[in-house]
């Protein structure tokens, strides 16, 4: 298998150089059709750690002071990635001086003498295209007190870059390496003279993606929220590209835009965060703002799944359910085994989250998040709701993709007197063990109250001999469960009560109490939180509720919820440098005050 994934990867690398060599031998733009504007955020504080040697791309640092960014050579792959994909100017960008305008421009005119004809990494359509906006976007940046000499240079490394995409892009895969390639090109051809013929091709293309991979409820086949927010802002940034230009937008690609907005709007938090499912992250920070304002839609679809996720929300409190299947097929590489976990935020405080993608941190940690205890959910001990099979050759690489799991997942929705109310159920564990894991979760309409029941159980008389199997098996030990309730790094957990309860105190001043019925075992324990960007997986703790299933029906009801003593409202000064947040009782604070 590895011979063949090296035949793959090599055979790739052959006709990515041949066509790059191919794209050499075609006219060159001399200049561009008008001053590209920069619609790429970047950060001030991780451009000023480039300038002082600090390189932190994928979640790893590697210090090299003095050091050309092309010489310090990791070998991971998601490292060389993000290297040759160039993101990290916007970062440069964001500093703004004359040394880091000297250093954007060294290290991408020594990318051309050393990459620019197709040696090395860096040449596959998805990482073009990414590589081609950042270049456009800070083409003023790059270019400021250049001789035309240097300029000719870039001129014509854009050129080659672009006329390889338009060869290329049909091998990237499809999903967001086909996005990203595609709006490198339109990008490309609508700002560089003479490459307007390969605009309408790839408007061609982008639409046809658009209606094939965009769901009817803007949803896309990974499931992963922060991947969905990517493809949105591409997305954004064509339909902007297109407008400036005064061409026609395709119908498939407002239509587009016009589904995926409200959808991200539901899987944001109250912290104005995405929840975290299936690899995704909370998001960059500002990304989502930016790119639902540009959209021009202010619409937030009301009730029923967005995107197999239910949410229910009140006063400052948002709680986000993963209440469908896991992606199959290809698809399912970086899913994860969380179905009926749960994220719950408080203000802009974080509360309860799952562990997160473990990808960054290697191929071990990646595994470990991907399975079901990783998730706030009940999970039977030995077994994730979803199963991993073997490795395989998928696209070139090796990935574990889902064989089995759940086949229904249900999920209904109810307003009762005073609260909010979801009904959810999956049968990933039936075929084996003859159980159904159903959970009840009930959030009151002052946001300050969180009622939830887990209950396995059979539906059957299948169920029940799948179940006395297994109790004989286990000499009537019955099923170890788990129900875990992942705590935010940020949280401040304390036994309380005699051992009966958990205060958790949030750096706002809030302060919520779990408690539970007794019927299964209360433990305050370790736990890790896995988020992009950081060095390494930060400790945090993890409410869990332990017991055995040993007979056809077992319930376990938990609460959580403020103590008396804290207000609906504080005043919070929130992390990460979102700015000072007052939200009144009975609104979020979020800036969707103006939403439809």
């Amino acid at each position: 298998m590895a011979k063949g994934q090296t035949w793959t990867a090599r055979r790739t690398r052959f006709m990515n150089r041949l066509h790059v060599s191919m794209a050499g031998r075609t006219p060159v733009a001399t200049g561009f059709v008008s001053s590209p504007e920069p619609r790429t955020i970047g950060h001030f504080a991780r451009g000023r750690q480039l300038l002082a040697g600090n390189f932190m791309l994928s979640g790893r640092l590697v210090e090299a002071p003095d050091t050309l960014i092309w010489d310090i050579a990791p070998e991971d792959a998601p490292f060389v990635d993000e290297l040759h994909g160039f993101a990290w100017l916007d970062d440069l960008a964001a500093v703004g001086d004359a040394k880091s305008r000297e250093r954007a421009q060294t290290w991408v005119m020594n990318w051309i003498d050393r990459y620019g004809k197709g040696q090395g990494p860096g040449w596959t359509p998805a990482l073009t295209g990414r590589r081609l906006i950042r270049w456009i976007n800070h083409a003023l940046l790059l270019l400021r007190g250049r001789d035309k000499e240097t300029a000719d240079r870039f001129y014509a490394s854009l050129s080659r870059q672009t006329v390889y995409l338009s060869r290329r892009w049909r091998r990237a895969p499809q999903g967001l390496p086909r996005f990203e390639a595609l709006t490198g090109m339109i990008h490309a051809g609508l700002s560089l003279e003479g490459m307007q013929d390969h605009v309408e091709p790839a408007i061609a293309a982008l639409a046809a993606d658009c209606q094939a991979r965009i769901g009817p409820q803007g949803d896309i086949p990974s499931r992963n929220p922060e991947e969905l927010l990517e493809v949105f802002t591409l997305l954004t940034w064509a339909s902007a590209a297109l407008n400036e230009a005064g061409r026609t937008l395709p119908s498939e690609l407002v239509e587009a835009i016009g589904r995926i907005a409200p959808t991200l709007r539901a899987l944001r938090h109250s912290d104005g965060g995405l929840a975290r499912f299936h690899g995704g992250g909370a998001g960059i920070d500002g990304r989502l703002d930016h790119a639902l304002a540009a959209s021009g839609n202010r619409r937030m679809r009301k009730g029923g799944l967005h995107m197999g996720y239910a949410r229910i929300a009140a006063a400052r409190t948002s709680v986000i359910i993963d209440a469908a299947k896991p992606a199959s097929g290809r698809d399912s590489g970086d899913a994860h085994a969380s179905t009926l976990a749960f994220e719950m935020t408080s203000g802009r405080r974080p509360v309860i989250v799952n562990c997160g993608s473990g990808a960054p941190f290697g191929p071990e940690w990646r595994k470990a998040g991907r399975a079901t205890p990783s998730h706030s959910t009940l999970g039977i001990e030995g077994t994730s709701s979803s199963r991993m099979a073997p490795p395989k050759i998928v696209r070139g690489q090796q990935v574990e993709l889902f064989s089995e799991g759940p086949e229904r997942v249900g999920c209904e929705m109810r307003h009762a007197e005073g609260s909010q109310k979801l009904e959810l159920s999956h049968d990933g564990w039936r075929s084996h063990l003859g159980l159904t894991h159903a959970r009840i979760m009930e959030l009151s309409n002052d946001g300050r109250a969180l009622a939830g029941e887990d209950i396995l159980t059979t539906l059957s008389p299948g169920d029940e001999r799948a179940f006395d199997t297994m109790m004989a098996a286990t000499s009537l030990q019955g099923a170890p469960f788990s129900i875990r309730f992942h705590l935010h790094p940020d949280v401040d957990a304390s036994v309380d009560l005699g051992g009966t309860a958990i205060s958790l105190a949030l750096k706002s001043g809030e302060v919520w109490v779990f408690r539970h019925d007794g019927k299964a075992r209360l433990t305050l324990e370790p736990s890790i939180y896995l988020e992009k960007g950081r060095l390494k997986p930060r400790s945090c703790d993890q409410v869990v509720l332990s017991g055995r299933a040993i007979a056809y029906a077992t319930r376990v009801r938990w609460s959580l919820a403020k103590a008396q003593g804290t207000p609906d409202a504080v005043r919070d000064y929130a992390p990460g440098g979102r700015g000072l947040e007052y939200a009144p009782p009975g609104r979020t604070g979020t800036g969707d005050d103006d939403l439809e």
